[in-house]
C-alpha cells in the first residue's frame, strides 16, 4: 500500500467514524440500555448500533478484509490472524460515556503485516477528529458533526521527546501500579488524565511526550491511535521496547501493555 492509498483510506475511515459518532450522539440518555458483558465491562445500545453501522460501511469499501470489532469478537476467531485485517472499537471509553464524560471515541484501523497503516479516531462529544495514514491530520467539528472538507484538515506532528521534564498522559480509570511506577521513575513534569484513545492523539499533536499503559489492553483499543501517532512521527513499543505488533490471535488479540512516545524514543 503506497502513501496515497494510506491517506485516502484514513479519510474514508474518518468519514465512517464521524457517521458512527453522530449515531451515538443521537441516542437519548434514557435509552442506552447499559449492561455488563461476561468480563464485567459495560456495553450499551450505542456500542452495538455504532458497530453495526461501521461494519456495514467498511464492508462497502473493503469487503474482502476481515473485520475484528469489540462487540462481535469471538475468542479463537480468526486463528491465525490474516495478513490484512480491520480493528474497530465502536465506542472506546464506554465507562466514561455512561458516566457523562465527553472523551469517548470511535476507533477504526487497518492492520497490514502486523502494523497499523491507516486509522481514524473521532471524539463525537468534543468534535475532535484525527486521521493517520502516511501523514497525520486533525480537524475540529461541531459535536457529532459530519466529516469536514479537506481544507479543514490540519497536519499534526509529535514533539521531540526531551531528556527531562516529560509531559505524560495517562488513563483516568485504569492507572495500574506498573504504569504509576513508570511515571514516578522518569521524573514526569506533568500528567494529564483522560479516557479512551484520545491519549494517543495528545502525543501525536505534540501536547504530551509519552503515554504509558502497562496493563493489558485489546488490540482494537490501540490500533487507530497507533496509526495516527506513527504517521505523526511517534512510535508505540511493548513493555520490552520492541515495536508493538498486531494480529496476536494466540493471545486473543490482547496487548500485554505498551508505551507510546513522541518523535524520539526515550529509554
Amino acid at each position: 500500500m503506497d502513501a496515497k492509498e494510506q491517506d485516502e483510506l484514513a479519510v474514508e475511515f474518518g468519514k465512517i467514524a464521524c457517521e458512527a459518532g453522530a449515531a451515538i450522539m443521537a441516542i437519548p440518555a434514557g435509552a442506552l440500555g447499559a449492561e455488563r458483558k461476561p468480563d464485567g465491562t459495560p456495553v450499551s445500545r450505542a456500542d452495538i448500533e455504532a458497530e453495526r453501522l461501521i461494519r456495514a460501511r467498511l464492508y462497502a469499501i473493503l469487503a474482502d478484509v476481515v473485520l475484528i470489532a469489540e462487540e462481535s469478537f469471538e475468542p479463537g476467531h480468526p486463528n491465525p490472524a490474516p495478513n490484512r485485517f480491520l480493528l474497530v472499537d465502536p465506542l472506546d471509553g464506554t465507562r466514561e460515556f455512561l458516566s457523562g464524560h465527553t472523551d469517548f471515541t470511535v476507533n477504526i484501523a487497518l492492520i497490514d503485516a502486523g502494523r497499523p497503516v491507516a486509522g481514524a479516531i473521532f471524539a463525537p462529544a468534543l468534535g475532535h477528529l484525527y486521521l493517520g495514514g502516511a501523514s497525520a491530520h486533525r480537524a475540529a467539528l461541531e459535536a457529532g458533526g459530519a466529516f469536514p472538507g479537506a481544507d479543514r484538515l490540519t497536519a499534526i506532528e509529535a514533539s521531540a521527546v526531551p531528556d527531562t521534564g516529560l509531559r505524560a498522559v495517562a488513563s483516568r480509570s485504569h492507572l495500574d501500579a506498573a504504569t504509576g511506577q513508570f511515571l514516578r521513575e522518569r521524573g514526569i513534569k506533568s500528567v494529564r488524565r483522560a479516557g479512551s484513545s484520545l491519549k494517543f492523539c495528545f502525543v501525536a499533536c505534540g501536547e504530551a511526550d509519552v503515554y504509558p499503559r502497562l496493563a493489558p489492553t485489546m488490540e482494537w483499543d490501540a490500533a487507530a491511535g497507533h496509526a495516527i501517532l506513527r504517521a505523526a512521527g511517534g512510535c508505540v513499543v511493548g513493555p520490552n521496547g520492541s515495536p508493538l505488533r498486531y494480529g496476536k490471535s494466540d493471545a486473543g488479540f490482547r496487548n500485554a501493555g505498551f508505551i507510546a512516545w513522541g518523535r524520539r524514543l526515550s529509554a
